[in-house]
């Protein structure tokens, strides 16, 4: 059980020393899938389309790095900007929506990516936290099953 314990341990304590050295691949890995997101954007609800749609609606986000990304889009060529970037679903109308100038009233003008990287930063020492304090109890059931097992060893001739 200790031994299975301290496994566990290696590997969490590896991942985060990987995450913590490779952040700012994951952020530019991040930044190009969504990049990718974007131009492969399409009507048919495929799960990177509801994806984008979806961080853009919670985070009151549109586009990478602001709403003008869209403007580099096939979408946009066809349908202009996506609703998911409406301030107001009822005050979003489509032709509004196809010209960038007039889309900039009615649709959120921050990007996604600053607003993604920044919310996954706030939130990195809450899980930083609870990862140690993870670690702690695992340490703690590493030691305790040492002692068991100790405690089995020394006292296995005094069985009757």
């Amino acid at each position: 059980y200790a031994m299975l314990l301290s496994l566990i341990f290696l590997i969490v304590l590896v991942a985060a020393v990987v995450g913590f050295v490779f952040r700012h691949e994951i952020k530019t890995n991040f930044e190009s899938n969504l990049n990718l997101a974007l131009r492969d954007y399409n009507v048919s609800a495929d799960r990177h389309s509801e994806a984008v749609d979806t961080i853009q609606r919670t985070l009151h986000c549109c586009g990478v790095q602001n709403y003008s990304d869209w403007g580099r889009t096939e979408y946009f060529t066809q349908r202009g900007i996506p609703r998911s970037c409406c301030k107001s679903q009822d005050d979003c109308s489509e032709e509004d929506l196809k010209d960038l100038s007039k889309a900039k009233l009615k649709v959120f003008v921050d990007g996604c990516f600053f607003l993604v990287t920044s919310t996954m930063e706030s939130k990195m020492s809450v899980v930083a936290g609870i990862s140690f304090g993870i670690a702690c109890f695992q340490l703690v059931g590493i030691i305790l099953a040492c002692c068991l097992s100790q405690y089995i060893t020394n006292n296995q001739y005094e069985m009757v």
